[in-house]
């Protein structure tokens, strides 16, 4: 579904862009033709401006004697068309449109109000471009769609092509001639013209009557402009050059009367006109795709600048409070709760650091049915105060009910079998407990193993983004999550709540939500550290963030009614929910927005303006990047990798957002997924500073 949709969206941006952004703008005169001339006919060059550049002779017509045939380009205008057919009505004369297939498109009706007021219909290619320097591909989709766009808007079709550009016959260039041949073979009768008022330029009412004014009494073919700017000059001489020149016994005609050639406009059937609605259905869709995009692309910056400003403002406050004290040191033993299941590459590592603790812990390992021999090694270690506990496999939730269940003091750390802890994180981690109102306490999750690129991702993201998150949380009393990897609770408060729950794959989320609705308060204690293994290959990082996100959306809907309640449940619901809606759930759906007006800009645009746009969204995420490093006291060095991570690692985060909520919105369940572990983590790090 979601390559459908990129599919679709990105056919939808390339035929906006090609109608909107590929074409010339630059009025028809003021491009001179260039180049050598030796292989136009001589015929040609010296004749009519009506030409067709058959394969056996080529032929050219000239207007009548005192005929001429004034012929508008670049239209229809919504502005200047109808005031053009306003004076032309009320001077009763008719003239020869050369119309564009993308103005034809945006303003149907008024090409049919030209056809409907007895005025003769040309082409003007599809989208202004120059015929003579586009390869033979894109002059048959020029034409072709232009045919299209106005058998569907007006239920006719005709041979009539001014190629933009394009001057009298004298000027033809050898590239202009073989535009020429090819149209012709296409079906379609040139027409140039043999005066040019040059209203273009705007030069003055004056000038442009005197421009269009014949010197002699041979007829002409006159261009004019009924688009592509102010007409004000145009329909001004043309309000004096008509009756004039009416009293100097010229007609007005269209182009194939004043060549007397025969009616060259015809309708269309139905298939054809069907084909032209579809097409012009096309185009309006593709406008309003990219309208749409326009204000999702506003939203999306102004949710970013947002979190931005948001959570540094927020940070900054929870710095300067960082060090208060909670009250008396607390120094009561805690119960350490390790379920494991298929953890022996780690478990000896995430042990010994519980051991090594400089606070007083018992630790209790609780083996959900692992494979592996996980239970073995831990027994094997022989370690004082570390307990182990085998039950049949249920899953994580019901591991740490019955650890709980076995735990011997009111504090319970729990702790993934993945993680190692600092020598004083267990002290760190219960110190807020000081604080009666205080039910559970998040530690700082740190990423052990980020040598590699992809560990270096996920470290500032870490860093940046789940911490910074917490310090805004912990300010606002509405902490969403504390992360299974180091999170520290008061078990009367587990108890209260009916312990953990397996209704969502994430557990710790739906857990701190239901604390919270409970009453309890829920911290963050950054000094705190655990050093956690994460993914080391995209698919194992693509399943756990999956996990992780469809958790958080099974947690936010089952604490919806937090939205209404008062207190602390209201803290969470009214703060914390609606800034995981925000920033966690609508942001990354937006982000796809970004990248692909990014490539549409890069395309389409100008890509000078999308680098500088993408250079200050980068300097926003370094910015808060280095504030982020400097408040968890790391070394900025990562932060190198960050314009890297926005090419693949942005991207995987996203889907993944979008595919959790698909998975949501179509009522699926996913199984609980373990990530491989590979053991990678030191037995302890000695401090915190040596292993960054």
């Amino acid at each position: 579904m979601l390559t459908v949709l990129l599919v679709c969206l990105s056919g939808a941006l390339m035929l906006h862009g090609y109608t909107n952004h590929l074409y010339g703008t630059a009025p028809d005169g003021e491009t001179a033709a260039t180049g050598p001339h030796d292989a136009v006919p001589a015929a040609i060059a010296k004749g009519g401006p009506v030409i067709d550049a058959g394969t056996a002779t080529a032929r050219s017509a000239r207007p009548k004697p005192r005929t001429i045939a004034i012929t508008f380009d670049d239209g229809p205008d919504p502005v200047w068309t109808p005031k053009v057919l306003d004076l032309l009505k009320a001077q009763k004369v008719k003239a020869t449109f050369f119309v564009i297939g993308t103005q034809v498109a945006a303003h149907p009706e008024l090409t049919r109000r030209i056809i409907a007021e007895g005025h003769q219909i040309g082409l003007h290619t599809f989208t202004h471009a120059n015929l003579s320097t586009i390869p033979a591909w894109r002059r048959s989709l020029e034409l072709r769609q232009s045919q299209l766009i106005l058998a569907g808007a007006t239920g006719v079709s005709t041979p009539l092509l001014r190629p933009p550009y394009s001057s009298e016959p004298s000027a033809l260039t050898n590239a202009d001639w073989s535009s020429i041949e090819w149209s012709r073979d296409a079906g379609y009768l040139t027409v140039l013209s043999t005066q040019d008022s040059e209203d273009w330029r705007r030069p003055g009412t004056a000038q442009v009557i005197a421009n269009s004014t014949p010197k002699g009494t041979a007829g002409q073919v006159l261009l004019m402009h009924d688009a592509g700017g102010d007409r004000t000059q145009t329909l001004a001489a043309l309000q004096k050059l008509i009756p004039t020149l009416k009293a100097r016994g010229f007609r007005f005609a269209t182009v194939s009367d004043t060549v007397a050639l025969p009616q060259p406009v015809h309708s269309v059937g139905a298939v054809e006109r069907g084909r032209g609605i579809a097409v012009i259905g096309a185009m309006r869709l593709s406008d309003g795709t990219l309208g749409v995009l326009g204000w999702l692309l506003y939203a999306a910056g102004a949710l970013s600048v947002l979190r931005a400003v948001t959570t540094v403002i927020a940070a900054k406050r929870h710095a300067r409070e960082r060090y208060w004290s909670w009250g008396e040191p607390v120094t009561e033993p805690v119960t350490v709760i390790v379920p494991a299941y298929n953890e022996s590459a780690g478990i000896e590592a995430a042990v010994r650091s519980l051991v090594a603790s400089d606070h007083p812990v018992e630790v209790i390992v609780v083996d959900d049915g692992s494979s592996d021999g996980t239970a073995d090694v831990v027994e094997s270690l022989r370690l004082p105060g570390v307990q182990v506990i085998r039950q049949q496999n249920a899953g994580k939730p019901a591991a740490l009910n019955t650890g709980l269940q076995a735990a011997s003091y009111e504090l319970v750390v729990m702790v993934d079998g993945d993680t190692v802890f600092e020598e004083d994180a267990v002290r760190m981690l219960v110190q807020p407990f000081a604080d009666p109102s205080v039910g559970a306490v998040s530690g700082n999750a740190k990423v052990g193993n980020r040598k590699g690129l992809l560990g270096r991702w996920q470290h500032i993201e870490y860093v940046v983004g789940f911490n910074l998150d917490r310090r805004l949380f912990d300010l606002a009393e509405c902490m969403p999550t504390v992360p299974g990897a180091v999170g520290g609770f008061r078990r009367s408060a587990l108890q209260r709540i009916g312990g953990l729950s397996d209704v969502t794959l994430a557990e710790d989320t739906d857990l701190t939500m239901a604390l919270c609705r409970d009453g309890w308060r829920v911290v963050y204690e950054e000094r705190a550290r655990a050093w956690t293994e994460a993914p080391a290959s995209l698919g194992a990082l693509w399943r756990q963030r999956y996990r992780w996100c469809y958790g958080t959306l099974q947690a936010m809907w089952k604490h919806r009614g937090a939205w209404v309640q008062r207190g602390q449940a209201g803290k969470l619901g009214r703060r914390g929910l609606t800034y995981l809606l925000l920033f966690q759930v609508l942001l990354p759906l937006l982000a796809p927005v970004v990248d692909v007006f990014a490539l549409y800009g890069l395309v389409f645009l100008n890509p000078l303006r999308v680098g500088l746009v993408w250079a200050g969204f980068m300097a926003l995420q370094l910015g808060m990047g280095l504030y982020a490093f400097r408040l968890d006291g790391e070394k900025p060095g990562p932060l190198w990798s960050l314009p890297l991570q926005q090419f693949v690692y942005r991207q995987l985060m996203y889907l993944v957002v979008i595919q959790s909520v698909f998975t949501a919105l179509a009522g699926s369940r996913l199984r609980w997924q373990r990530m491989e572990r590979y053991g990678s983590l030191a037995v302890p790090p000695a401090s915190a500073d040596a292993t960054r």
